[in-house]
Order: C-alpha cells, then sequence, then structure tokens
C-alpha cells in the first residue's frame, strides 16, 4: 500500500462527480494523509457550489457527510507553518497549498493534487518529483 498526501482539489471528487472522480476514487485504495485543512477546504468547496446553484443545500450536506467519514488521517497544521510559509515564499503560491507540498516533505511521499497551477509553479526539482497531477493517476 502506498502513502499519499491528498488536498481538497482531489477528495471533493469523491463526493461530487466531475472530471477526474474515477481516478480520485482509485487513491482511496491507498494510505491517504493531509493536513487538517482539508476539512476548511472541502467545506468551502461545497460552500461555493451551493452559491453558483451546482448543488443543492441537501447534496452539499450529503457531501460532508460522507467526507466526514473518509479514511484518510489528518495532520495538525501546526507544524507545518514554517515549511508551508517558506515553501510558499520561494514558489510565490498561497501558504495554505503548501501545506499540502510540506506534509509530503515531511512523510516523504508523493503528493496528489487535481491543481495544475500549484504543480506548474514547482521548479524541477526534487520536490517538484514529489507531486503527482490526479490525470497522471491510472485508477
Amino acid at each position: 500500500m502506498t502513502t499519499f498526501v491528498v488536498d481538497a482539489s482531489v477528495a471533493i471528487k469523491w463526493v461530487i462527480e466531475e472530471p477526474g472522480t474515477i481516478a480520485a476514487l482509485g487513491l482511496r485504495r491507498h494510505r491517504l494523509l493531509a493536513p487538517d485543512l482539508i476539512v476548511a477546504e472541502c467545506a468551502n468547496i461545497l460552500w461555493k457550489k451551493v452559491r453558483r446553484h451546482e448543488l443543492s443545500r441537501e447534496e452539499a450536506t450529503l457531501a460532508v457527510r460522507l467526507l466526514a467519514r473518509a479514511e484518510i488521517e489528518l495532520a495538525p497544521m501546526r507544524r507545518l507553518l514554517e515549511p508551508a510559509t517558506k515553501l510558499a515564499l520561494q514558489l510565490d503560491h498561497p501558504a495554505y497549498d503548501c501545506t499540502y507540498l510540506a506534509l509530503a516533505a515531511d512523510q516523504a511521499c508523493r503528493f496528489v493534487t487535481a491543481d495544475e497551477s500549484l504543480r506548474r509553479k514547482l521548479p524541477p526539482t526534487a520536490l517538484a518529483d514529489r507531486v503527482l497531477l490526479l490525470d497522471q493517476m491510472h485508477p
């Protein structure tokens, strides 16, 4: 079993069908980690989908309940604060995304995301090698 860090762009696909859902569901057979920030990020994504009339309130509530039961190990963000901030400054990218990168580096595993803009910002380094785009994953 492989260990991966996943972000909200992946987790939300477990409960909302959109491009990448099959690959995201395939990841669930592995050990999955995320900073506890993922909880707030998923809630925010669902809120936005309701605001945009892409989901009903009831669908969002059901999605939240399913996500709350997802097999994912949550890591406290406090210890990721410094490395995530350093990465954010280095990459000129939002620190909340960099918490996932910091966790992957800390756990010596790969980070899977559907966020192509983050992947593009990474210079060709060992850090970039840790990041996989969801569409590169095979279900």
